[in-house]
């Protein structure tokens, strides 16, 4: 996918096989705190394509997305300002604790199906399955960028 950076586990692997200050965060806990939120979907299942844009005044358009349960999306993201942006798909408490991992490794660089980071300029896309009805969150985890307001929901009927 175009504008993906690389592995979380490789980025883990350059930071001595651990993740700094995060003892006890691992993978299993984080898809335990993704439960509700979805899971990566297949293009072949794409119902409708959904086009996102980000921007350096800290915002997405659009910042609230209504899909059906059961539905696969493809989120187009562009991303319109200078400075890297990412979306990340999952639910306040992961999303808050990941942003808290940003900020203790700035430098960390990882790739997951839920996420797409881009540099200025750039677009790329992610496909997502929304499997039960509720609320989704989405945001930038870029250090600063989710606490200026860098953030959306996604509400699933």
């Amino acid at each position: 996918m175009l504008g993906l950076l690389p592995g979380f586990a490789m980025a883990a692997e350059e930071h001595g096989g651990h993740h700094g200050g995060h003892q006890g965060h691992d993978m299993a806990s984080m898809n335990q705190k993704m439960q509700g939120v979805g899971q990566p979907g297949k293009a072949a299942d794409v119902s409708r394509t959904i086009e996102v844009m980000m921007g350096d005044d800290m915002r997405f358009s659009p910042a609230h997305i209504e899909v059906k349960a059961g539905e696969t999306v493809r989120f187009f993201v562009k991303n319109a300002g200078k400075l890297e942006h990412e979306l990340v798909i999952g639910n306040a408490e992961a999303l808050l604790e990941h942003a808290e991992m940003m900020r203790q490794m700035p430098d960390m660089h990882h790739a997951e199906p839920n996420m797409i980071s881009l540099q200025g300029g750039q677009m790329g896309g992610l496909v997502w399955q929304f499997d039960q009805a509720g609320t989704v969150d989405f945001a930038c985890l870029l250090p600063g960028h989710m606490e200026a307001g860098m953030k959306g929901s996604i509400q699933v009927m």
